[in-house]
C-alpha cells in the first residue's frame, strides 16, 4: 500500500498540468499520483500517458468521459490504494520543503500504529500580479505538531477555514462517509471537506506552506464574473451542504460550531454573488437560498441569520445590498481570497 495517494483532475489542462505533476513526483515510490484525464479535448491524455510510461507503479492515467471536477475526484476515490489522500488542481503544485516534511509525519505516525484522520498545513494564495502572497495559516485555531482531537481546537476566526488545498484526508474516512460529489457542479472542493468533517476523530497540523493555490486565470471558476455566471452550481452546492449537516447529530460542540462557521462562509459568499450580479432575478434567488435554509432547519437558520455575516448579508433595500458589498470587499482585502 502507498502511503499518500493524489489525485491531479485534468480537464484541458497541457498548458499547467506538467508543472503540477513534477512537483508531486518528489514523493517517489512512496506515493502514487492519479491523473485523472476528465475528458481533455487538447493534449491532457497524451500527456498524462506519457507520465504513466515514465514513472510506471508511481503514475496511473484514468481516462473518463467529462463528468466535471467532483467526477473526476470520485474516480480518484475509487482507484486510490494510498493510506492518505490528497488532491492537487492541475493548475496548482506544492512546495518541496513542506512536502518532505509532511511525508515524514505521516510516516511516522504510521509506524506507530496511531490513527490520523486528517492532516491539514498552510497553503498559499498565489495570486497573479501580488507581490506580497497570502497565507492561509491556522497556528491560532490548531495545535501544531501533534495528533489532537475536536477538543483541542480553538478559534478559529471568520475567513480561516479549512479548504481542500489546506486538508489530508485518510482515503477510508472519504470512503466510510460515504462521499460521492456530485457531476458537472463547480465548487464541489467544500463539499469535499465538509462532508467528511463528522467522520475524523484525529487531527494533526503542519504548520507548513504545503499547497500553492494559483488564482489569476480569467476563466478560473473562482473568478467573480465566473461565479456569478455560475451562480446556479454554487447554489446547488450551497444546498446540498444544507441537507448534509444535522445538528442532532453533532455530538462535539466544538465540531458543530465549525461546520456552523463554515456553511455561514458559504452562505455569504453565494449571497454577494447575487447580489453582486445585479439582477432582479438573482436577488429572488438570494431570498429562496434563505427561506430553503430556515424550512430545512430553523434552529440552523437563526444561528447563522443572526450571526455578523447573516445580518450584513440580509440588510434591506438597495443600500443594505451596497454596504454588503462593501463589507465583503474589506474580507477580500484582508483575508486575500478571489
Amino acid at each position: 500500500m502507498k502511503l499518500l495517494s493524489f489525485v491531479v483532475p485534468c480537464y484541458n489542462s497541457e498548458q499547467y498540468m506538467k508543472k503540477c505533476i513534477d512537483s508531486i513526483l518528489v514523493g517517489g515510490e512512496e506515493v502514487e499520483i492519479l491523473i485523472v484525464d476528465d475528458g481533455s479535448v487538447d493534449r491532457t491524455p497524451e500527456i498524462a500517458d506519457e507520465y504513466e510510461r515514465k514513472y510506471p507503479g508511481i503514475v496511473k492515467a484514468i481516462h473518463q468521459e467529462n463528468g466535471g471536477h467532483g467526477e473526476a475526484v470520485n474516480a480518484g476515490i475509487r482507484n486510490a490504494t494510498g493510506l492518505f489522500f490528497k488532491v492537487v488542481d492541475s493548475d496548482d503544485w506544492v512546495s518541496e520543503g513542506a512536502y518532505r516534511k509532511i511525508l515524514s509525519v505521516l510516516e511516522e505516525i504510521t509506524r506507530s500504529g496511531t490513527r490520523l484522520d486528517m492532516l491539514i498545513s498552510n497553503f498559499v494564495y498565489d495570486k497573479v500580479g501580488t507581490k506580497r502572497k497570502k497565507v492561509m495559516r491556522y497556528t491560532t485555531a490548531l495545535p501544531e505538531n501533534q495528533i489532537f482531537t475536536w477538543n483541542d481546537v480553538k478559534h478559529f476566526h471568520k475567513g480561516q477555514y479549512i479548504l481542500m488545498h489546506s486538508v489530508i484526508y485518510r482515503t477510508q474516512i472519504l470512503r466510510e462517509c460515504g462521499l460521492e460529489l456530485p457531476k458537472h457542479t463547480f465548487y464541489v472542493d467544500n463539499i469535499f471537506v465538509f462532508n467528511p468533517l463528522p467522520y475524523v476523530k484525529t487531527m494533526y497540523y503542519l504548520n507548513e506552506n504545503f499547497y500553492r493555490y494559483f488564482i489569476g486565470r480569467e476563466d478560473q471558476s473562482v473568478n467573480e464574473e465566473v461565479m456569478i455566471r455560475r451562480i446556479d452550481q454554487q447554489l446547488k452546492v450551497n444546498k446540498l451542504m444544507i441537507d448534509y449537516i444535522n445538528l442532532s447529530k453533532l455530538n462535539n460542540r466544538k465540531l458543530r460550531n465549525y461546520m456552523i462557521s463554515y456553511l455561514d462562509i458559504i452562505m455569504t459568499v453565494s449571497s454577494i454573488m447575487l447580489i453582486k450580479s445585479g439582477t432582479d432575478e438573482n436577488y429572488e434567488k438570494k431570498k429562496e437560498l434563505w427561506e430553503y435554509l430556515k424550512k430545512r432547519d430553523r434552529r440552523l437558520y437563526l444561528k447563522i441569520r443572526c450571526g455578523i455575516l447573516g445580518r450584513y448579508m440580509n440588510l434591506p433595500g438597495k443600500g443594505g445590498r451596497q454596504v454588503s458589498v462593501a463589507g465583503y470587499k474589506i474580507m477580500q482585502k484582508f483575508f486575500g481570497f478571489n
